[in-house]
């Protein structure tokens, strides 16, 4: 009966469930920790390795490790291994393979149905290819779930009959996201969402590690540079990963760079950290800046809580600087809120909740199996009927569109159906035109909005699917063809088309309407994924 949340994150991952007492609980795993590095060994073509064993191998092989693969999902990108190829898609599956064993072997629960989360301004290819993850692994992903949304549910736990308005600040190892949710009788109702999927723990890594390869090039300039050396480089990514997190309770710190037999002692203190550093923080005070700014066009006055999640929301300049920009909306101190674990355990409650209400309707069989779960978590009467009618509502993290051509200026632009912070779900029809007499195809290109702001330039957006549609000989030029889109409540895209004359022949239907696939792998390519990598051992 057992559901499970993921925290698939991009340095450290971890997994949860609702026990027998109704409670989410962060599961450990073999190696004794609630979190899990997000690093995977090659050691052979048929071995791999997951978790702090593969982090610590990275100083030694670290053409054979690959860290941070959350950044590259959605991405036609491969990596080959020990002569093989491999997507961010199967990578992250070995992660969630790791996960889902430990979990096992901690619960004596098979892990089978899970909800994983992903940063709020992850686009429709980069939530494809999280629940395609999922598959290969051989997992059922109930849904693809806003960390923001996860960590306000967490939250909720702990103040279920307050009514409020919050910010999450959810600075995380390799991912941004500021989102206003508003609270009211146990739902759950996101404002507004803004974010930077490219921003995280780790570039404040990146700043220190300049700093500290700087300081032994002055110290020994007859050496060779210290980042032409892999695995100097993965010794130097340890350490500054490590005074970082302790620079958040210590006010100094000495770092030991060894590099051709040199060493160098590089002391840096946290004001210096902090100072190299100021514009990392500055981007994500301008990105909460933005969104507070929707939430205030949107009625949103004041907040009743900050509440900061990720692990690199810790240091002490986010609390300082958020108090400082925040004074005039904020009722309360910004706090941390189980920074490293809330993600998964809202996503643990969210599985819950979602596999209660879906058995409910059901049928008969499902809703005994709903009032089993019930029972096994002890929940009271009340507590299920608030489960049953529980909302969460969100919206679009961007703006998606068609691009179009002008027969008149003989440029393109995109035309956007659906708004960043639309509510979700969202259904959008938009009728657009030939071009020529007499066109035969038209090809439809769905358009994501990639920058921060919505742009109807090409170069503002990347285009994330395309498909033809024929249209009937002998039409004028201005034939009319229909374009749908449906954003579901996760943030997956649906895009359809049809061409309205009804002049349709035996078999044309497959010509004169068009249902396009949003996302990179196939449903085939999955199949073939989990296949070719079910016989390899993950440890």
């Amino acid at each position: 009966m057992a559901v499970f949340g993921v925290d698939l994150g991009t340095t450290y991952s971890c997994i949860s469930y609702v026990d027998s007492s109704g409670r989410p609980v962060v599961l450990r795993n073999l190696e004794g920790s609630d979190t899990t590095p997000s690093a995977v060994y090659f050691e052979s073509p048929e071995d791999v390795v997951v978790g702090a064993a593969a982090k610590d191998t990275a100083v030694l092989e670290p053409d054979l490790v690959i860290e941070l693969i959350k950044r590259e999902m959605g991405r036609h990108l491969t990596l080959k291994m020990h002569g093989r190829t491999y997507t961010p898609e199967e990578i992250s599956a070995f992660l969630l393979r790791k996960l889902a064993a430990d979990a096992e072997a901690a619960t004596g629960e098979q892990v089978t149905d899970l909800v994983v989360t992903v940063p709020a301004y992850f686009g429709i290819a980069e939530r494809d290819a999280t629940r395609k993850a999922g598959d290969i692994a051989g997992l059922n992903v109930i849904d693809v779930l806003s960390e923001p949304i996860a960590a306000a549910i967490s939250y909720g736990v702990l103040a279920p009959d307050a009514d409020r308005t919050i910010l999450v600040y959810d600075l995380g190892g390799g991912t941004f996201d500021t989102t206003v949710i508003s609270m009211r009788e146990g739902d759950i109702q996101v404002v507004c969402t803004d974010g930077d999927h490219e921003l995280g723990g780790v570039d404040w890594d990146e700043r220190l590690a300049e700093y500290v390869v700087e300081a032994f090039v002055e110290q020994h300039p007859d050496t060779s540079h210290p980042l032409d050396d892999p695995a100097t480089v993965q010794d130097i990514r340890a350490q500054v990963e490590e005074a970082k997190k302790r620079l958040s309770t210590a006010r100094q710190r000495t770092l030991r760079v060894v590099h051709e037999g040199r060493v160098a002692a590089v002391t840096l203190t946290r004001q210096q950290f902090e100072e190299m550093t100021s514009d990392l923080l500055d981007r994500t005070v301008d990105i909460t800046r933005r969104a507070l700014d929707v939430a205030r066009k949107r009625g949103v006055r004041r907040l009743d809580e900050v509440v900061l999640v990720g692990g690199s929301a810790k240091m002490p300049a986010v609390v300082e600087r958020l108090r400082k920009e925040l004074g005039g909306v904020l009722k309360a101190a910004p706090k941390l809120h189980d920074p490293d674990l809330s993600v998964a355990k809202g996503a643990a409650l969210y599985a819950f909740e979602e596999t209660y209400r879906r058995l409910l309707s059901a049928g008969s069989d499902g809703k005994e199996r709903a009032e089993r779960m019930a029972r096994w978590a002890g929940l009271s009467a009340s507590q299920e009927q608030a489960m049953a009618k529980r909302q969460i509502r969100t919206v679009a993290s961007r703006g998606f569109g068609v691009l179009c051509y002008s027969a008149e200026t003989g440029s393109e632009h995109v035309v956007h159906l659906i708004h960043s912070n639309d509510a979700l779900p969202v259904d959008a029809t938009r009728t657009f035109y030939t071009v020529y007499d007499d066109q035969g195809e038209v090809g439809v290109q769905v358009m994501e909005q990639a920058g921060s702001v919505e742009s109807e330039a090409p170069g503002d957006n990347k285009m994330i699917a395309s498909g033809p549609i024929g249209v009937p000989p002998g039409k004028p030029a201005g034939w009319p063809i229909d374009v749908t889109f449906h954003l579901d409540a996760s943030g997956l895209l649906h895009v359809a088309a049809a061409e309205q004359s009804g002049e349709r022949q035996p078999g044309e239907r497959s010509r004169l309407d068009l249902e396009i696939q949003v996302g990179g792998m196939s449903s085939e390519d999955v199949a073939r994924s989990r296949a070719s990598l079910s016989h390899v051992r993950v440890n």
